[in-house]
């Protein structure tokens, strides 16, 4: 029950300006979740959203992943990308990921989370996950841009 709500968590933030605690828990009771005020705050901190300041000046609940890197501690992303990752390569407009064995669902779930652009979709697997781009241009610059995250 927990992952099923830390999902909706997240589709929920990133579908609506959520500003306050008490408007995601009116989002999950409207989605069928029987919450607590206490339940949403530990959620919160295990799924370590942030609040980010939107272009109107209001604030909104993110994933630090999509905040990136704050000073030299690596995001939730760099880190399990980083561990996960072997090679990364595409083949006209789908990017194939390696990863160790048994890692691709994580490594795949935390790209999911960034907002890319001209991502269309992904698949994991257990040790390769692929990427589904709008164009090959878009592909190879993805590669780029993912091989950077490798160690």
């Amino acid at each position: 029950m927990k992952n099923q709500r830390h999902q909706k968590i997240l589709e929920l933030i990133n579908s609506y300006p959520i500003e306050k605690q008490e408007d995601l828990l009116d989002k999950l009771r409207d989605a069928g979740f029987q919450v607590t005020q206490a339940t949403v705050s530990r959620d919160i901190r295990q799924l370590r959203l942030v609040k980010a300041a939107t272009g109107d000046g209001h604030y909104r609940y993110t994933t630090s992943a999509s905040q990136g890197a704050s000073g030299d501690r690596p995001s939730r992303f760099e880190m399990i990308f980083s561990e996960s990752v072997l090679s990364v390569d595409s083949a006209g407009h789908i990017v194939m990921v390696s990863c160790h064995s048994g890692m691709a669902n994580a490594a795949c779930e935390v790209f999911d989370l960034v907002k890319w652009e001209n991502v269309i979709g992904s698949l994991a697997g257990d040790n390769t996950f692929i990427i589904l781009m709008r164009s090959e241009e878009a592909a190879k610059q993805i590669v780029t841009e993912l091989r950077k995250y490798i160690r």
